[in-house]
């Protein structure tokens, strides 16, 4: 069998599989080919591949024969044979027109965002990996951007406090923002609906935010869940509280499938002291705040608000070390003892993961999206 991996189109700096991973691949008799340079941005080059058992192929080649190929972007993949399996990160819930095209092709398709979250599937969960990288970057680029010190210092001019940071949303991301801006000296509220994080983030040193009646979001995978109005409006009114007081922000709040909630309004963002920084993560899906473009940076009443989803390819030679590192699990469930293809769909998580195979959209969320199939 031969897996084949494709060089990902700019900005895109991660790659599917870094050389380490290859090589365990290459041990388990699958055949590995790597579009030329794929690695570059990451840090790998091409004698990286070969060395590790690699064999460099220009992309229509990989397309033309590879049984499986990774690629983390969409759009790298047109052109890719019949009944190939494709893999990568392919937000199936926003895009599912085109996981309708992939299905008439004939593609088998899996989504590494849709990964089930439970036990067994943490060394899978690209989400995860990727989410803790953003957390960590969003608080460096804040440093950058922030025209003050993060911790507190005492000079003979006078003292200098610290930086009051507020982080909305306790996921991965938001967990490891608390513990990288401590660990810079700053001052941490957080603010979740779940009430059962309040432990988590109170462990990392950092206060925790509460506003009582917010919707279950046990069974969210991590994820917010919509809120009643009069819960809506009680929340503005505590973040804009807290808003007020902070000198940066960091969002990560996401729905799956919608758009994300406004949580910033323009007049908290007007509240703000001038100079201070929001950092919303959430951008790709909306963001978080009224004032968020995606891949964009607007200053508005001197308060920076930066919308960066894509984080983690900030530092892509650990993301994609992580993220390869998730693939290569999963691609265990998939792969034989001999290096062949084996898609047993009785497995829950290679079940969870699958978007399409056989012509057909499987996965059941994407199929609500789509009436017209159901």
């Amino acid at each position: 069998m031969i897996i084949g991996v494709l060089k990902e189109q700019a900005p895109e700096t991660r790659v599917s599989l870094v050389p380490e991973v290859v090589a365990a691949l290459v041990k388990m008799n699958v055949t590995v080919w790597v579009e030329a340079n794929a690695g570059a941005a990451a840090f790998h080059n091409d004698k990286a591949y070969t060395d590790a058992g690699a064999v460099i192929k220009d992309a229509a080649g990989i397309k033309a024969e590879a049984n499986i190929i990774l690629s983390i972007q969409t759009e790298n993949v047109a052109g890719a044979k019949t009944e190939a399996v494709l893999m990568g990160v392919f937000q199936p819930l926003f895009n599912p027109g085109l996981m309708q095209q992939w299905a008439e092709k004939g593609y088998t398709v899996f989504s590494m965002d849709t990964i089930p979250r439970t036990t067994r599937a943490q060394s899978m969960d690209v989400l995860s990996s990727q989410a803790n990288i953003a957390g960590y970057k969003a608080v460096l680029l804040a440093a950058v951007q922030y025209s003050r010190y993060f911790p507190m210092f005492m000079t003979a001019a006078g003292s200098i406090p610290p930086a009051k940071l507020l982080i909305l949303g306790a996921g991965v991301a938001g967990l490891q923002a608390i513990a990288t801006a401590k660990r810079l000296g700053a001052v941490v509220e957080v603010f979740d609906t779940r009430p059962a994080v309040k432990e988590e983030v109170m462990s990392l040193g950092a206060k925790f935010v509460e506003v009582e009646g917010a919707a279950d979001a046990s069974k969210a995978g991590g994820y917010a869940v919509e809120q009643s109005e009069d819960f809506q409006r009680r929340q503005r009114e505590k973040i804009h509280e807290h808003a007020r007081k902070s000198d940066i922000i960091i969002t990560t709040a996401q729905i799956p499938g919608k758009k994300a909630p406004i949580l910033i309004t323009k007049q908290m963002i007007e509240d703000m002291r001038p100079g201070s920084v929001i950092i919303d993560i959430a951008s790709v899906t909306g963001g978080n705040t009224d004032l968020t473009k995606n891949n964009e940076t607007v200053m508005h009443n001197g308060v920076t608000i930066i919308g960066n989803s894509a984080l983690p390819a900030m530092q892509p030679a650990d993301a994609s070390k992580v993220y390869s590192k998730n693939v290569l699990n999963f691609l265990k469930l998939i792969i034989n003892k001999e290096g062949g293809l084996n898609l047993n769909f009785d497995d829950d998580i290679v079940k969870g993961t699958c978007i399409a195979t056989g012509g057909k959209i499987t996965n059941e969320r994407v199929q609500a999206l789509m009436p017209a199939m159901a």
